[in-house]
């Protein structure tokens, strides 16, 4: 039985790369259920999947992630993960639907959960912005303040791995991208721009075409202007996510006995003791 991936909106949830990929559960707002209702929701999973994965974004409101900590406390559950990432709202999506396809495969929950952490690092999730005057999750220098007062100018952001911030049509040969194959997924807000698929693909040698979906609800907050495009460079085959993660050293976390991958157990937090991280690269 597959773990169970959760989520904390129903704009995580991606469509299917295939008809193997399961689904994602969506919580319910804490702010529209009493703690009763979430108590009763996370236990219905995890009595039928086992495990459950729960993806809160760190820029999820307060009052969720205090929910998720409340329920899995009063559960005295240990088979409750709570996977909180940083990427921004299209990149977490993205993350999110990896993290569904390698649920089906023969991963154990905790392996599962701690992988999250490594999927992050070969995402490369960013936008085209219209201003940059309130973006404040990813280091903008004076200059591109001021330069963001010009008009007309955009600004291509990366959130990670690597924070990067250019002006598009000035400086885009310093926008380097992975040096793996990927596919391209975007999400139009209110900029009117073709820069990710005329410029960006064709730079970062995007396979096949550029696919689109709906902006994410939390994307407009989380790069502080409505005028944007949001995008997301990812591995998209399976077999390359399964070795990606089968490759890297398997550990037993000495705190709650969970298999974990990498320098923390993706169940309790706890560091993997006297190891240093590991990480494993995609195959081209």
């Amino acid at each position: 039985m597959p773990t169970a991936i959760a989520v904390t909106g129903a704009d995580l949830v991606l469509p299917p790369t295939d008809p193997a990929t399961p689904n994602a559960a969506v919580l319910a707002d804490p702010a529209a259920r009493t703690l009763d209702d979430s108590l009763t929701e996370l236990r219905r999973l995890v009595d039928r999947f086992g495990h459950v994965l729960v993806v809160c974004p760190a820029a999820a409101p307060a009052a969720v992630a205090h929910r998720l900590h409340t329920v899995r406390s009063l559960l005295e559950s240990d088979r409750i993960a709570l996977v909180r990432t940083d990427l921004p709202p299209l990149g977490t999506a993205v993350l999110v639907r990896q993290l569904r396809q390698l649920s089906a495969c023969d991963f154990s929950p905790g392996v599962l959960a701690s992988a999250a952490r490594l999927l992050a690092h070969y995402i490369y999730a960013g936008a085209v912005l219209g201003s940059v005057s309130r973006l404040d999750r990813v280091p903008v220098s004076l200059g591109s303040h001021l330069k963001s007062w010009l008009p007309g100018a955009n600004f291509a952001v990366l959130a990670g791995p690597t924070p990067r911030i250019v002006r598009v049509g000035a400086d885009e040969s310093d926008f380097t991208g992975p040096e793996f194959t990927t596919r391209l997924l975007i999400a139009r807000g209110q900029l009117a721009t073709e820069w990710p698929t005329t410029a960006l693909a064709p730079r970062w040698s995007v396979a096949g075409p550029v696919e689109e979906t709906p902006l994410p609800a939390g994307s407009p907050a989380w790069w502080g202007t409505p005028k944007l495009v949001e995008f997301a460079a990812y591995l998209p085959d399976l077999p390359v996510l399964h070795q990606l993660v089968a490759s890297v050293r398997r550990e037993t976390c000495h705190w709650c006995g969970m298999e974990l991958i990498g320098d923390r157990c993706g169940f309790c937090a706890a560091p993997l003791a006297d190891a240093a991280p590991v990480q494993a690269g995609p195959t081209r």
